[in-house]
């Protein structure tokens, strides 16, 4: 790429798993990817999870992109200061390496996704950052693509392609992501690209884990080790009619409930909705139909090898963190909507039919 059309870009990402801000700087025109820069994650504290908790509660009555009642004000003032603050520690990190971006790519963090009724909901008030930063703030990522009639999501997928080609990956690929939800984007052989998200992530074993000991994730997997699938329940949980339906295809936080494994053992419970995730991947990949061999997977969900292993055996593929293959797992997202950020600038699109549904690509994002 030409150095005189890249641009630093600044990315923020508040995932499904409610785990944190994500935040990373990368150099790029809107195609290729020249260099990456500094990164930084910041935990939402407990009383921080509790505010965007009960607001997660509350999105389930919205019937539109602005309603902001109950704790939902409450939870885009928290959602606004922690970026905010995120933005300005990575700045002054940038700084000392000779890093100014020139846009700030702002994901919010999503309290509602229903493309079928026309919307989906992140909360974060962009127009904070950019007249703190003084800086274009690319936000609401989504709802152009929604208002095309597509599913808004995933959007992650033209960045994974962007990476492969830097890797030098050899087509056909799989990028799968796995946070709240999990998603996955095939590369195929000319470059064109599949995506959608393949079911639950993280958010079904977080919540468990977290009622049951207060603690935010299966560390390592290690309760899920310790458990047994229970393959009646498993199957229960696959009779949805999400993996039968044709990609793209997008998901919420709350899709999926965990009532059929209520009655096990919480290490049992713990275990089968990892093996979950699995299936559900593996489902997703066996109704792609794609030639797949590897799947590069990042996340939180990357960090736990027992849903890598499983995931592995039930799809057949070979599955590689993304740290093995030169990129940093736990800030490909954050990275993506920096990428994102810059394509809005230069008129780029980020959503393709075979991505999100679109008839049409989409140019994606508002600038504050």
């Amino acid at each position: 790429m030409s150095g005189d059309s890249a641009m630093w870009a600044l990315g923020l990402m508040s995932g499904t798993s409610m785990d944190g801000v994500d935040a990373a700087l990368i150099r790029t025109d809107g195609e290729g990817i020249a260099e990456f820069g500094p990164t930084l994650f910041q935990p939402y504290g407990d009383e921080e999870r509790s505010v965007l908790r009960a607001a997660l509660k509350d999105a389930v009555g919205m019937t539109a992109r602005e309603d902001r009642f109950g704790r939902l004000a409450e939870a885009e003032s928290v959602v606004t200061d922690a970026h905010a603050h995120v933005v300005a520690v990575l700045l002054i990190a940038a700084e000392k390496k000779g890093i100014r971006p020139e846009v700030i790519g702002f994901h919010g963090q999503t309290v509602h996704h229903a493309p079928d009724r026309g919307f989906t909901a992140q909360i974060g008030d962009a127009s904070v950052l950019a007249e703190r930063f003084n800086l274009p703030v690319v936000h609401d990522f989504r709802s152009a693509d929604i208002r095309q009639g597509g599913q808004g999501a995933p959007l992650v997928p033209v960045y994974h392609r962007a990476l492969a080609r830097k890797a030098g990956l050899a087509p056909p690929v799989a990028f799968l992501n796995i946070g709240g939800v999990a998603n996955v984007t095939l590369i195929g052989g000319d470059g064109d690209l599949i995506a959608f998200d393949t079911g639950p992530g993280n958010a079904l074993i977080d919540d468990l884990v977290f009622n049951a000991t207060g603690a935010r994730f299966d560390v390592d997997g290690a309760i899920a080790a310790q458990g047994r699938v229970d393959a009646d329940v498993l199957g229960q949980l696959m009779d949805h009619p999400h993996f039968e339906t044709p990609a793209p295809k997008s998901l919420d936080r709350n899709t999926f409930r965990a009532d059929a494994a209520a009655r096990l053992p919480f290490a049992d419970r713990v275990a089968t909705l990892t093996a979950f995730t699995a299936e559900g991947v593996a489902a997703g990949l066996r109704l792609a139909g794609a030639p797949i061999r590897t799947v590069i997977v990042s996340g939180g969900g990357a960090r736990n090898p027992v849903m890598v292993r499983m995931i592995a055996e039930r799809s057949g593929v070979e599955v590689v963190p993304a740290g093995n293959v030169g990129f940093d797992a736990d800030f490909v997202e954050a990275q993506a909507f920096a990428y994102l950020a810059a394509r809005r600038l230069k008129g780029l699109p980020s959503s393709f039919p075979a991505t999100t549904g679109t008839p049409v690509p989409v140019v994606c994002g508002e600038i504050a």
